[in-house]
């Protein structure tokens, strides 16, 4: 059973035709690939323009929290090896058992179900190994995008007050959505498979 004191490292996951591992060294091309464009700048608080700097700096901070264990942070790959996207989970609350997560995926990479897959593998993850009630993303109400990935993982909008989120184009307004993990196997094999439906594949 994994406590929640610091988030295992290193770990990867594979499942609905997708492979989760740890960012490398070597990713850096990729990922300034991945996060220098325009989506990303839009809906994250990424610097822009994502440049080789930039980039150094957060394979910097991604590698710092996952060994000091305050995060989850995995590459989206196919077959573990190039990056195509990336899912994290954070801001984990021990006594509430919950914590964010977030996803963003490279835009020659979009429209084959990588963000949906991802959060659907990472959320069981929560749930299964980390024992987290409730999963919770942030998500600008305009990226309609990744809030047509968050109602295909069963996830629920909240009537919580939304969160100002400082971004290179200024601030956004950031809606907060919800998976409240219910005992008992239903929900749980439903959360597994909810990619599969959509993109042929079962666990």
């Amino acid at each position: 059973m994994t406590t929640l004191g610091r988030l295992p490292y290193p770990i990867s996951l594979t499942g609905e035709g997708i492979a989760l591992r740890e960012w490398r060294s070597e990713d850096l091309d990729d990922l300034i690939a991945l996060l220098d464009e325009a989506d990303v700048a839009r809906w994250t608080p990424m610097p822009s323009p994502f440049d080789t700097e930039a980039g150094v700096a957060y394979l910097k901070r991604a590698h710092q929290g996952r060994i000091t264990g305050q995060r989850i942070q995995l590459a989206i790959t196919v077959d573990g090896g190039r990056p195509l996207g990336e899912v994290l989970l954070f801001g984990v609350d021990a006594g509430l058992r919950e914590a964010e997560l977030g996803y963003l995926v490279g835009a020659e990479h979009r429209g084959h179900g990588l963000a949906t897959r991802a959060l659907s593998l990472l959320s069981g993850y929560g749930h299964d190994t980390l024992h987290l009630r409730r999963l919770l993303l942030r998500i600008d109400p305009g990226n309609t995008a990744s809030t047509a990935v968050a109602r295909r993982c069963e996830y629920q909008l909240t009537g919580e007050a939304p969160i100002l989120q400082e971004g290179p184009y200024g601030p956004s307004s950031l809606d907060t959505w919800e998976l409240v993990v219910a005992r008992g196997p239903g929900r749980l094999e439903r959360l597994r498979n909810v990619a599969a439906r959509r993109y042929g594949r079962r666990t």
